[in-house]
């Protein structure tokens, strides 16, 4: 809300004082001199980041979209969509696991959650990666009977699937609380009027209670797929070579372009959190509705707002 100061209108041809009152907008000549300093900064990394040859940016050119990078992508994107279906699905059933009313129900589901998220995520990769040394063969069968069915693990698991399998039981860990905290914050009398209606329970928790729990887990599982999607960056060492596998690849066998081929993986990296990003806002915009007074404005509305709130200050300040 913009400050200013109320002073009474010239007096009028007669000599009396004026009825109407002139709005000056105070002067912030701090705040404009903060904003010189910040531009003049940002052009200087700016400057140094164009014109330092160390970083080399014909080569990052060259690099960026070259066939070995765009595959590297598409198993990073690969892995990131399965891993994020698979742990939201996960994540849904160890919630209702931990709201049940079933004591043992309760007890596994926060024994799962607490000990994957005590646990780093490269540990359970690397674990799963050599699991094939603790059960060279896994079997379907009667428990402490004859089996039916008998796989090779060595040959079932491969790099992609350690790596989905890996991300998605740690994702479901965090998953499982974004979803239980959506379901708890439906207002309890949307749970006493379901019941008072004498519905049945999965009817209850399907058609009114998780509806309404959407508007705070999807919005922030999409927040959660940003850090999901940079998670990734650790199947290299499963073996696997996505985006940054590839260039640690390249780079030990090009040197001389460490640095481009970095730069290359950050901005790949950047772009596709940036996407998220955009998804997130658009989701939550979404989910607002009904919850504010109005949705949030998009970024072309703020910046159309803003450039006409510059235009009226600027006639304001400048007319006679």
């Amino acid at each position: 809300m913009t400050e200013s100061l109320l002073l009474p209108a010239p007096a009028g041809p007669s000599g009396s004082p004026g009825t109407a009152e002139r709005v000056l907008p105070l002067r912030r000549p701090g705040r404009w001199a903060a904003a010189i300093v910040v531009l003049v900064l940002v052009s200087q990394a700016a400057h140094g980041l164009i014109t330092n040859p160390f970083y080399q940016w014909d080569r990052f050119a060259y690099w960026f979209v070259r066939p070995v990078i765009v595959e590297g992508l598409l198993i990073t994107l690969q892995v990131t969509a399965y891993s994020a279906v698979l742990g939201l699905a996960g994540g849904v059933l160890l919630a209702l696991g931990r709201l049940s009313g079933n004591a043992v129900l309760r007890s596994v589901s926060w024994t799962y959650v607490w000990l994957f998220r005590s646990v780093p995520l490269i540990v359970v990769l690397l674990f799963l990666y050599n699991l094939s040394a603790l059960y060279p063969t896994l079997s379907i069968g009667v428990p402490f009977g004859p089996a039916f069915l008998t796989f090779d693990e060595s040959r079932l698991a491969t790099d992609i699937v350690v790596a989905v399998v890996g991300l998605s039981l740690s994702e479901a860990a965090y998953a499982a609380e974004i979803v239980r905290a959506g379901v708890l914050s439906v207002d309890q009398g949307q749970h006493e009027a379901a019941a008072a209606l004498g519905l049945p329970r999965r009817y209850q928790f399907a058609r009114i209670v998780f509806p309404q729990a959407l508007r705070s887990i999807v919005p922030s599982y999409v927040n959660q797929l940003i850090g999901l999607l940079k998670a990734t960056s650790l199947v290299f060492y499963v073996s696997l070579l996505d985006l940054f596998g590839s260039v640690q690849s390249l780079a030990s066998t090009y040197p001389g372009d460490v640095v481009p081929l970095l730069l290359v993986a950050t901005v790949w990296y950047v772009l596709l959190t940036s996407l998220v990003s955009v998804v997130q806002f658009y989701v939550e915009r979404y989910y607002a509705r009904g919850a504010l007074r109005a949705v949030p404005p998009t970024p072309l509305q703020r910046a159309r707002a803003g450039l006409r709130d510059l235009w009226i200050r600027f006639r304001k300040e400048t007319a006679p």
